[in-house]
């Protein structure tokens, strides 16, 4: 492949920046190929790398201006994947050696060997530097000794996933990187789905002394996007008005070890005599942000479709049950088919080819959709499956929301399923189980709402399976069905989506109370999620982003909510909580190593894959006040008992309790420690 990009003509006189893999003396590593007329100057292994497999994309530098082209390429980042597993770092700086080409690529440039290692490309009016992903992101990247080099370019080509307000981070990163010591940095990014539960949001970007001149799209369909500035590398290098003029800077630039500068002879920029009035530098943009709302809704979506085109399904299956959670799902398949036809009506004939192919139009068809509901009614299927235990204003909700967006939808009870599993369990045991409300037990409760909940699932696959043969779709094909957990932000979303969408049914949902109608409705009772868990929603996210993003045990995670449920709670109360949430998630830990695949948007979702590979079972902890035994309770998160951390917690109310500290502080305030 490098052989073939290498001799295109479209890749000549211009100097071409490409990630790819290299092996170097039997040691793989994440390599950045910089060639220019068919000629390698440099090939720059990763110094620093990410928990994640990184395979750059391509810089194109132009005489008047610099290019950018965001390719789907495979990628993955920190956090998700452990890129160690697949290449060294290279731990020499400033150093370089020879690399010995393959037959294949020396044919073409007339080499046998090139430089391998950490060095700058020095053109005749300018110098270049690379730097990689993740180095951006480290505390001492590359591109601050390069700064203090004399580096006036800088590329990096990444592989940086999506999540909600990720992009502040990379763009302050970036101006940061060119505010300090002045140059130009080109930033990369893949877009798009790669095949896995991430999401590569693009935004590439042109930046100059920490200003942004040019800016790629976050979300898009597209397969490639271009982007291009026109800069002056005057305001740079000036020895006056730049922010290379700082004495302070230049005193660090004096002792800053020299990097090896490999020639290369052509000039970047314009002749005196060749240049063209009319020809300005781009001016200063301000960075384009998107609502957090805004990123639920486009960033699934996108993934959705780059799921759905690669995956060779026949489309969706969604059990809509009335609820939020699957109302989420189902608005952010909506927003999928809304970016669909938006790209069909700007002629993306990439996204054209496919929407014909996934709706099942034949060979030669020119129908374009028109709506999002024409999209969603042939490749989105939803379901009602309802129970004695379903309530009218679900099943209502349900059926008025599949009208709004288009969807394909059937609406059924299946109580009989569940009456002759529970009739076969009755014959075989002579024992008939009974709900909560009827005198039975919590475990006869909750086996019968396992028993909906999981059929439920089968009949999904079941339907997901056959509903194309039933629609005589041509082709055949099965449905991805899709599923969701809950999180407080889909609430903001939902209510987001009323309004930028105009769909008024969305109110209903938001003002719904939150239950799985498991259970039988009586005059006195309705089942609610919350009174399920034992916990609100919000506390339930504080959980979680405190177990996994701050990585807190069930003692931290307790010292922690002392101060930020103090007002609301007594320590006890707090105690409490902490126990019983750290008692449900370890004895349904286990469920998370084979949760199905989803995408992947916040740090602190359920989805466990990768993020921990401590042991899912633990051995007992004993009531040693040892340091292992603290160190086990605060990270061995799976062991139900926490026998120290508990003993911890129990202490500390009593303690909190002789000091007077009996309820939350906003009623009770004159609570002093020692």
């Amino acid at each position: 492949m490098l052989a073939r990009i290498i001799d295109h003509p479209d890749c000549q006189d211009i100097v071409v920046d490409v990630g790819m893999p290299v092996r170097h003396r039997n040691v793989r590593y994440n390599c950045r190929v910089i060639f220019y007329n068919r000629k390698i100057i440099l090939i720059r292994p990763k110094m620093w790398l990410a928990n994640g497999i990184l395979f750059s994309l391509a810089v194109i530098f132009l005489p008047t201006s610099v290019q950018l082209f965001t390719n789907h390429v495979a990628a993955r980042s920190d956090g998700n994947y452990r890129e160690l597993r697949h290449f060294s770092p290279w731990q020499r700086p400033r150093e370089i050696e020879d690399y010995y080409l393959e037959q294949i690529v020396g044919k073409i440039t007339g080499q046998y060997k090139v430089p391998f290692g950490d060095a700058v490309i020095s053109t005749r009016d300018t110098c270049i530097g690379l730097e990689t992903c993740e180095e951006l992101f480290t505390p001492n990247g590359p591109h601050i000794p390069y700064g203090l080099a004399g580096v006036e370019i800088i590329s990096n080509s990444s592989g940086s996933h999506h999540e909600l307000k990720k992009l502040d981070t990379r763009v302050n990163l970036i101006t940061q990187a060119t505010k300090l010591s002045g140059g130009i940095y080109l930033y990369a990014n893949q877009q798009g789905c790669d095949g896995d539960r991430l999401y590569y949001d693009g935004c590439a970007m042109i930046v100059i002394n920490g200003n942004i001149v040019a800016q790629g799209s976050q979300f898009s369909l597209k397969d490639v996007e271009v982007i291009t500035a026109t800069v002056d590398i005057e305001e740079v290098r000036h020895p006056v008005r730049t922010y290379r003029a700082s004495s302070s800077r230049n005193m660090q630039a004096t002792r800053q070890p020299p990097f090896v500068r490999l020639d290369l002879d052509v000039r970047l920029s314009r002749l005196d005599d060749d240049a063209e009035p009319g020809l300005v530098p781009s001016e200063p943009i301000s960075a384009k942000y998107h609502a957090p709302e805004e990123e639920i809704s486009l960033g699934p979506a996108c993934w959705l479709w780059d799921y759905l085109r690669r995956s060779g399904a026949a489309g969706f299956f969604l059990p809509l049950s009335g609820g939020i959670d699957s109302c989420a799902t189902a608005i952010i398949v909506h927003s999928m088919c809304r970016e669909v036809v938006k790209a069909v009506s700007e002629g993306n004939q990439q996204v054209i080819k496919d929407v014909r192919r996934l709706c099942a139009e034949p060979e030669g068809s020119t129908w374009l959709p028109r709506t999002s509901q024409e999209v969603c009614n042939r490749i989105f299927h939803t379901s009602f499956m309802g129970t004695q235990n379903s309530s009218k204003e679900t099943r209502e909700r349900a059926k008025a929301l599949s009208t709004e967006i288009g969807s394909y939808h059937i609406d059924f009870n299946f109580d009989t399923v569940v009456t002759a599993i529970t009739n076969l369990f009755t014959v075989i045991t002579n024992f008939q189980p009974r709900f909560k409300v009827h005198g039975g037990t919590g475990a006869e409760n909750a086996a019968l709402q396992n028993v909906q909940a999981r059929l439920r699932m089968v009949l999904s696959y079941l339907f997901a399976s056959l509903l194309p043969t039933v629609r005589q779709r041509p082709g055949g094909g099965g449905l991805l069905v899709l599923a969701s957990s809950n999180v407080d932000d889909l609430k903001k979303f939902i209510a987001w989506a009323r309004d930028s969408f105009d769909l008024p049914i969305l109110h209903d949902f938001l003002t719904a109370t939150p239950t799985a109608e498991l259970e039988p409705i009586t005059a006195t009772y309705v089942q609610s999620d919350e009174a399920d868990m034992g916990v609100t929603y919000a506390e339930l996210g504080t959980f979680g982003y405190l177990r996994k993003v701050a990585k807190l045990g069930p003692w931290s995670m307790y010292e922690k909510l002392l101060h930020v449920w103090g007002n609301e709670y007594s320590p006890r109360e707090i105690y409490e909580k902490t126990r019983h949430f750290f008692y449900h998630y370890a004895i349904n830990r286990h469920k998370m190593t084979v949760l199905t695949p989803s995408y992947h948007a916040e740090q602190y979702s359920p989805e466990d894959n990768r993020h921990d590979l401590r042991q899912f079972l633990c051995q007992l902890l004993s009531s040693t006040d040892g340091l292992l035994a603290r160190v086990n309770a605060d990270l061995c998160l799976l062991d139900p008992p926490f026998t120290w951390a508990y003993k911890k917690m129990e202490e500390s109310v009593k303690y909190w309790e002789s000091k007077g500290w009996t309820a939350g502080k906003a009623q009770k305030k004159s609570v002093k420690a020692d």
